[in-house]
């Protein structure tokens, strides 16, 4: 029986998320109660659950979640953003467009929200594409696929981010792991948008001219390395601390110690954030305030939080039931392997839309079990959050907001949209997911 309520509370949530508009976070939490008290949960076990599910997933990536998005605004806001898409742009040439576009919504999207990002860089793909004389689809299909791809695999994107905390991956090896696999999947994505989304015509329309005020947002944008600054180095040191971890467990020295003190996630990104203090032309004050762009980078980072830790109560409750070495055990007999984490994300995905939920629900499900399912080192807990990452990239359709992004800032109808953009990110997570498997024989 526990095993037919946790199949009705999937879809509960699902119908809750998607039908009845509720937040994912109430539906999460509601849902984590009534499955409690149905399992046969005693109600002081329950109300542990609640606490020790929120705030202990809290706890261990709540301010990374804060941090990654606090750089995401200052590269947004300052302009660095795009002078890093420019900068991209300019070494792969205006001339292979879907290939740049791509290159550079991966980038843009690993501090920036994928929505933001497509926003953001929609008018210089739009320009392009009039210049080169192409259809825009294939352009459009491009710079989406970029996004979605680290938007879902490589920390410090928030989902990602949320699925190794809840699973007890180790960040560095997700990193690792996650850019290959996710460039892997890129590559057939960028294919697939210049062999055949390019083939729809889509007009660019005309160029819109620039305004005086972009012109001045251009003008007093920073430098390409002092834009890279706040991602590179948090990624570097996250990595770095995490190949020390295993290559040079029984040396100490005080070089090693600072090492793993600065490429703690915390502290990595709480770098990133510093760097991120000598983006703007001339920093004011109200910039850091809570009206100004860390304010609002912290509401932003709030509904992330907020579901993180909803996911983290739902985990937690199904450990506290029972349920999870029982259905880890049935999972196991079945012989899925790596494709269990990734087909649980991508039928959660496309049934209520959020990459993020996704992410957080599936991994969610998976944390008690993770032991019975024979994922006990820390290369194949890395290897889950990659997996259910491509899950999450798949099937972007009408419930998503980022398909009705890039659609409507597009140009396409519906029918294209699906045609195009949903069968994209379904090339996008299969060849995610193929990488996944291949690097599982590799590396266990």
């Amino acid at each position: 029986m526990e095993i037919l309520y946790l199949i009705i509370a999937v879809i509960c949530i699902v119908l809750l998320t998607t039908r009845l508009k509720v937040h994912p976070f109430l539906a999460l939490l509601v849902i984590s109660i009534a499955y409690g008290i149905f399992a046969g949960m005693p109600f002081d076990k329950i109300t542990l659950a609640i606490n020790e599910g929120f705030g202990g997933t809290l706890g261990k990536i709540g301010l990374i979640i804060v941090l990654g998005v606090i750089i995401g605004a200052f590269l947004e806001h300052t302009g660095g953003a795009r002078t890093i898409a420019m900068k991209v742009l300019g070494l792969i040439g205006k001339k292979r467009i879907p290939l740049a576009m791509g290159a550079i919504g991966y980038i843009v999207s690993i501090p920036v929200f994928a929505d933001s990002g497509f926003m953001l860089l929609h008018p210089l793909n739009k320009g392009l594409s009039k210049k080169a004389g192409i259809s825009l689809a294939g352009a459009a299909i491009a710079l989406g696929l970029g996004l979605m791809a680290s938007h879902t695999m490589v920390p410090p994107t928030p989902g990602p981010i949320a699925a190794a905390g809840i699973l007890q991956a180790n960040l560095g090896l997700v990193i690792a792991l996650g850019i290959p696999v996710s460039l892997v999947a890129l590559t057939a994505g960028i294919i697939f948008a210049t062999r055949y989304a390019s083939r729809t015509y889509i007009d660019p329309g005309s160029e819109a001219d620039q305004t005086e005020a972009e012109a001045q947002a251009e003008a007093d944008a920073p430098g390409f390395w002092r834009s890279s600054l706040p991602i590179v180095v948090p990624i570097l040191l996250i990595v770095l601390k995490s190949v020390l971890s295993t290559g040079a467990a029984d040396r100490t020295s005080w070089i090693i110690d600072g090492i793993n003190f600065v490429g703690e996630p915390v502290i990595a990104l709480l770098i990133g954030v510093f760097l991120c203090l000598f983006l703007p032309k001339k920093l004011h004050l109200d910039m850091l305030s809570s009206g100004g762009w860390v304010g609002k980078a912290i509401k932003d980072a709030a509904s992330i939080l907020m579901i993180t830790g909803a996911g983290g109560i739902f985990g937690t409750v199904l450990q506290m039931s029972g349920i999870a070495e029982l259905l880890g055990l049935a999972l196991k007999d079945l012989n899925m392997g790596i494709f269990l984490p990734f087909i649980l994300a991508a039928a959660l995905k496309t049934a209520q839309g959020s990459s993020t939920v996704a992410l957080v629900t599936t991994a969610s499900i998976l944390a008690p079990m993770m032991s019975s399912l024979g994922y006990d080192s820390e290369i194949q807990k890395a290897l889950v959050v990659v997996a259910i990452g491509s899950g999450s990239a798949m099937v972007s359709h009408a419930n998503d907001s980022f398909f009705w992004v890039v659609t409507q800032m597009s140009g396409m109808n519906v029918k294209t949209g699906y045609r195009l953009f949903g069968l994209g990110t379904s090339v996008l997570g299969i060849t995610g997911a193929l990488a996944v498997f291949l690097a599982s024989l590799i590396l266990t």
